[in-house]
């Protein structure tokens, strides 16, 4: 049964905060599918109506799902298709949002073309929460600032396929690309004084206004609580590392925060030609722990696939 992304839009941001709404905007009203009651009626979003109704040629009666990212998904049935629009019925609500047994973050330094859409697609497919895109001392791509909203939206859109594809109904968060340097310094660890249960409950340099720097289809999203999630300190931070004699193949410390409930895990994944030695030294002294997985050298569209693909059947056992 065919899958759609259902991009709720601001106006419930707007309703939540009681702030007034503008008036000025013709878009539909897109609202948070858990705003409504089992069979009610809806409004498809223009991308949802152009490939389901127009290229897949869909026809009134047809049900599919829908899922917002704020939990579970829904059984739909099409009610109406005009030239315009195409609205469906909600008929079910599944619960299930099929994420991993943790949260994750990594932060991936831009390659260049199909390697950078693989490293999302699979990654997205393996249950990442967020990717944070990162330029670095070795890498191959520096975005020009006209470029990046442009990036940005073809990324979390290959993520967004990705999900409709394998079921996953809580896309990660592909978020603006900033340096290496500037990311890690943003990972400094709080005192101990302000944790709870190991996560930091309030830290100036990870939390400005509970905003997290994502694209415009994805900003109500990003503030849901699941997703706030990735505003608190990690449990654990990784640095994929090439092999290297002497050093251990598994941070000690993986398997025991593994079996805490729903730990979290920054894993740091480099460019082609390698982080430099300065942003290793900086990564190490920000908390990161190498990780090698085997020992051959993977590529950097690889490497994340692996490691969370590693974490999954770790957390298995």
């Amino acid at each position: 049964m065919r899958r759609f992304f259902y991009a709720a839009n601001l106006d419930d941001i707007n309703k939540d905060n009681n702030k007034p709404e503008d008036h000025n905007n013709n878009r539909p009203h897109y609202p948070k599918l858990n705003t409504l009651v089992i069979g009610a009626s809806l409004i498809l979003t223009e991308t949802i109506t152009h490939h389901w109704c127009r290229v897949l040629r869909a026809n009134s009666g047809e049900r599919g799902i829908l899922f917002d990212g704020f939990g579970g998904e829904y059984l739909v049935e099409l009610a109406t298709i005009s030239k315009k629009q195409a609205t469906a019925i909600l008929l079910t609500h599944n619960t299930d949002d099929r994420t991993a047994p943790f949260i994750s973050k990594i932060g991936l330094v831009i390659s260049r073309g199909e390697r950078m859409d693989y490293a999302i697609q699979k990654s997205t497919e393996l249950g990442v929460t967020a990717i944070q895109l990162l330029s670095s001392h070795h890498g191959e791509v520096h975005l020009k600032p006209l470029q990046v909203d442009k990036k940005v939206a073809h990324w979390q859109q290959v993520a967004i396929a990705a999900c409709e594809q394998c079921g996953l109904n809580r896309p990660p968060l592909i978020i603006a690309p900033v340096s290496i340097d500037a990311w890690l310094q943003t990972l400094a660890k709080p005192s101990v004084d302000n944790t709870t249960n190991g996560r930091s409950d309030s830290h100036p340099s990870k939390v400005i206004g509970n905003q997290i720097a994502v694209g415009s289809a994805m900003t109500a999203l990003s503030q849901d609580p699941y997703y706030q999630q990735l505003q608190q300190q990690a449990d654990l931070s990784l640095m994929l590392s090439v092999p290297a004699v002497a050093q251990p193949l598994m941070p000690t410390t993986l398997c025991n925060v593994l079996a805490k409930p729903l730990p979290y895990i920054n894993l740091l994944v480099g460019p082609e030609g390698g982080l430099s030695t300065d942003e290793c030294q900086q990564a190490q002294q920000v908390g990161f722990a190498a990780w090698q997985i085997g020992t051959r050298v993977l590529r950097t569209e690889t490497a994340p696939i692996v490691a969370l693909a590693t974490l999954h059947a770790l957390s298995d056992l």
